[in-house]
């Protein structure tokens, strides 16, 4: 399942941007409006307990979607909570007929085949790194490096382009800000960005509008 190899590219380009979050940052400000850097990164390690959870059939049970405390160690908390998504997303592929997987926080849990489910995440993913590499002030680095992939770069350009432009899913309070015009963004992660509402010129010293969207989990 290829959704599943750029996944799994997708965790590792994230985890190297969380490497290097040092503990007195997680106060940081974000692109996400309200959240600073620790609540993002508690957010995503919650996501990757939750999509795991549901890629085992428990998805429907909202205590697995919570948050989760990073404490002093984001990384750490990261990479293992990553590593148990990874294996559970592995173990629902073996099966002969992948079943759909429960997402509560999705259309009030419509069940969604797992390439589907994969893909949402792989968006989720993405976007979370370049909230945390914005915060600490370098996201041009990961920019590059996804779009040096053109098949991982492909794919979050694809699910971007598949959410819902018109409410529910937009506007303040929801998963998504509206989509924002940006003439001069020219690079398919920017443009996947921008497609999320998220402004791709963001930084802690010019947050200039910032988006209302609390998750990128679509």
């Amino acid at each position: 399942m290829r959704i599943l190899e750029l996944h799994t590219r997708a965790l590792e380009l994230a985890a190297a941007v969380v490497d290097t979050v040092q503990p007195e940052q997680l106060v940081l400000a974000t692109p996400c409006a309200g959240w600073p850097l620790r609540r993002v990164l508690e957010h995503t390690v919650g996501q990757h307990r939750g999509f795991a959870a549901a890629a085992l059939g428990a998805g429907a049970d909202r205590a697995h979607w919570r948050d989760v405390p990073v404490h002093g160690d984001p990384a750490g908390a990261f990479r293992q909570s990553a590593e148990r998504l990874t294996a559970a997303f592995a173990t629902a592929a073996a099966a002969s007929e992948p079943a759909p997987l429960c997402l509560p926080e999705i259309r009030d849990g419509e069940p969604f085949p797992l390439d589907r489910a994969i893909g949402f995440h792989l968006l989720d993913t993405l976007v979370h790194a370049w909230d945390v590499a914005a915060a600490l002030g370098s996201p041009a680095r990961l920019v590059a490096a996804v779009q040096a992939e053109p098949p991982l770069v492909g794919a979050l350009l694809t699910v971007a382009g598949a959410v819902p432009a018109a409410a529910p899913d937009r506007g303040p309070g929801r998963a998504f800000a509206a989509v924002r015009a940006a003439p001069d963004v020219t690079g398919p992660f920017e443009r996947a960005l921008a497609l999320l509402g998220r402004d791709p010129s963001w930084s802690a010293t010019r947050p200039g509008p910032r988006p209302t969207a609390e998750r990128t989990d679509r």
